[in-house]
């Protein structure tokens, strides 16, 4: 193989793995959406009224493990930023699939009419799910970088995708206080 053929190959890879990514980026986005608002919420159970409140813990956890990798990066402690950024990969995982089944059994909730601070909670939540789609292949393709050695191209995204992932992780948070205090 020739030295223009062998330095094709890996940006050829590279290529299919991003495509791969964003297709499953999209495919997962679509779904949440045509679970929100198109699916129609099973019976709803008060067995699971522990689920906003838990994926609200897992969004304050991986917004926690986000800045502690970040403090370990600044640090040059490769393997405990490594280690951060994949618990926070998990707990946000686990928020996804607590969001997913707390929406397949309870629909969607709505902020009330007449409560306070209305118009920026739904600033808020507005900004956190667009941002929460644009979030998600940016941190599958950070990992990707990451985990395929590809350190250079790791860093580049990771400036853009660490401020994105913390702040849907930390509004995430927020919007459920809020929704929680106009409910009460």
């Amino acid at each position: 193989m020739t030295t223009a053929a062998q330095s094709k190959a890996p940006r050829a890879g590279t290529r299919a793995a991003i495509a791969a990514i964003l297709l499953i980026s999209a495919a997962a986005s679509l779904f949440l959406f045509w679970l929100i608002y198109i699916h129609p919420a099973a019976a709803s159970s008060a067995q699971f009224a522990f689920l906003p409140a838990m994926n609200a813990a897992f969004n304050g956890l991986a917004a926690t493990a986000l800045l502690i990798g970040y403090t370990f990066i600044r640090a040059h402690r490769i393997r405990q930023h490594r280690a951060s950024m994949i618990t926070a990969f998990i707990f946000s995982t686990l928020f996804l699939l607590g969001y997913i089944a707390h929406h397949a059994l309870h629909g969607d909730v709505r902020y009330p009419v007449h409560a306070a601070f209305r118009t920026f909670y739904l600033w808020l939540l507005g900004s956190h799910i667009i941002l929460a789609v644009v979030a998600l292949p940016m941190v599958l393709i950070t990992f990707f970088f990451s985990l395929s050695g590809r350190i250079p191209q790791h860093r580049k995204i990771a400036r853009w995708t660490f401020p994105l992932w913390l702040y849907v992780s930390v509004t995430g948070v927020i919007t459920y206080v809020m929704l929680r205090l106009a409910q009460s």
